[in-house]
């Protein structure tokens, strides 16, 4: 189990929870923080003086005053007036992975929660209620504020709520779970809908998969160094230290074990090509840039996910309500495209391999990869498909953090748009995945032309693994499923699996 404390859940927990079910609950420390916290909010709540969101109104209205009898509405009225998102529901992993950060978050103490509001968070996680949340509609600034109230409106009974695959309305899919919707005390919607839990979930998940595609990445580059006769020279470890560069050299290394051992690469060694195109001879280099942007993410999330993101923040040491700023996403907006472009990278120089691959005049295989050029098409059409994805990544790798947009009348003139950021960062990699699977497609196929040649010892592992399922292209058909085979091997972690269980455990 999972013991929440605000300060110790590490992303590795984060995907347990998310993907495979971890059951969660709060530590005595996480637990003792949550009570001392509240005492602090109860105190305040029975005097009469104004406190941001806990006995005034919000944003722009945070000069009204509210009275004591009208705090709990002024609470429940403020999810469901926020409950504003558009598009498409978020999946179940990062849904559940928000719930869990939120969870977490108020653990730390300084939200000034009721322990049982918490406690519901972490019934509905673990009884497996997935609230129903549009993607759409966060400024990334006050926080994740529309996506997190539709995460909120299940715990009253209202909004939407998956159950088992089933969609229910709120009370529902609390009442087959055996739970009773709560009522929100004094700044406890505030406290939940006030944080970066959203878009914070969305950037754990993607840099999690994006580690698996940066992996998948350098195999993709090792099958096309053996189909196109690259050579291992660029790959001398000693390029690399004078450099010194850590993702360098561990793509270094990577490609070095990845290939070690190839009867291809070593029937060529003494040929008249000096040095390979730049699409191989700078894989160390382009892909070790990309391992050190997901280095700086992942540290940047590992902090985030243990941050306390709202406003007010209570003080349990000197029982104070201080109004900030912790809600504002910059610092994961900031990452989150920093990962986009990282991600984007690797697809671009990946459609550059398979163009010199399907290029006769370039890779000295048969055109397209097919064997009876002219009636048959090969491969021809993926480089299209291919070529589609890296320029729609370029669209979607433009900043969102450039942006900004006034909200609340003003009171609120500087917003993040981190949420996007993340939910950009989450389609170029589906997008840039499509495209190592084309590569590894048109790759593997190349290899079959070098026969009896055998590659080496983990390209060999890899080339078996795609094999095993999508067949030599011995004549035209339906490139599709293929691809989509292929794709499914690298975002389940397959191909990489089988990989290191030959060579051992690839570096980033």
């Amino acid at each position: 189990m999972i013991l929440l404390d605000g300060y110790s859940l590490t992303l590795p927990d984060v995907i347990k929870a998310a993907r495979n079910y971890e059951p969660v609950g709060l530590s005595d420390q996480g637990r003792q923080q949550i009570i001392a916290s509240r005492k602090i909010v109860d105190k305040i709540l029975a005097e009469e003086r104004p406190v941001y969101g806990i006995s005034t109104g919000f944003g722009d209205f945070s000069s009204i005053y509210i009275s004591q009898d009208k705090r709990e509405k002024l609470q429940r009225n403020l999810i469901l007036s926020h409950a504003t998102g558009v598009g498409e529901h978020l999946p179940e992993d990062i849904v559940r992975a928000a719930i869990l950060l939120r969870a977490n978050s108020l653990s730390k103490g300084y939200s000034g929660v009721r322990l049982e509001t918490v406690e519901m968070l972490l019934n509905m996680l673990n009884q497996r209620i997935c609230p129903a949340i549009p993607a759409k509609g966060s400024v990334g600034a006050s926080g994740d504020l529309a996506p997190l109230s539709h995460m909120v409106l299940v715990m009253l009974g209202e909004g939407q709520a998956y159950v088992s695959g089933r969609l229910l309305d709120g009370a529902e899919a609390l009442k087959t779970c055996g739970l009773v919707p709560i009522v929100l005390s004094g700044k406890e919607g505030l406290a939940l809908i006030n944080g970066t839990q959203v878009m914070t979930a969305v950037g754990a998940i993607v840099w999690q998969d994006a580690t698996n595609f940066m992996k998948a990445a350098d195999i993709a580059a090792a099958l096309s160094v053996e189909a196109l006769k690259g050579t291992r020279t660029a790959f001398d470890l000693r390029i690399s230290q004078v450099r010194a560069h850590a993702g360098q050299m561990a793509t270094t290394e990577n490609m070095l074990r990845l290939t070690e051992g190839s009867a291809i690469i070593a029937s060529h060694i003494n040929c008249q090509k000096i040095q390979d195109a730049y699409s191989l001879r700078c894989v160390p280099q382009v892909h070790g840039a990309s391992k050190d942007a997901l280095r700086r993410v992942g540290e940047t999330l590992a902090i985030e996910i243990n941050a306390a993101t709202d406003n007010p923040l209570i003080m349990p040491e000197t029982g104070e309500a201080i109004s900030g700023g912790n809600f504002h996403g910059q610092p994961i907006a900031l990452v989150m495209d920093y990962l986009k472009l990282a991600i984007a990278e690797l697809g671009n120089i990946s459609e550059r391999r398979v163009n010199r691959l399907l290029d006769a005049h370039l890779s000295e295989l048969p055109p397209f990869l097919t064997a009876y050029p002219g009636i048959d098409s090969g491969l021809m059409i993926t480089q299209y498909v291919a070529a589609a994805l890296v320029s729609e990544n370029k669209v979607l790798v433009h900043p969102a953090s450039a942006d900004s947009i006034p909200t609340s009348a003003n009171q609120e003139d500087h917003v993040s748009m981190g949420t996007i950021a993340a939910r950009q960062a989450r389609e170029i990699l589906g997008n840039a995945c499509n495209v190592l699977a084309i590569e590894m497609l048109a790759a593997v196929q190349g290899i079959d032309f070098l026969s009896p040649l055998a590659p080496g010892e983990g390209t060999v592992k890899a080339y078996q693994t795609i094999r095993s399922i999508v067949p030599h292209l011995e004549e035209d058909r339906v490139p599709a499923p293929d691809i989509k085979a292929i794709y499914d091997l690298i975002t389940g972690g397959k191909l990489v699996e089988a990989v290191e269980g030959s060579v051992g455990n690839l570096k980033l």
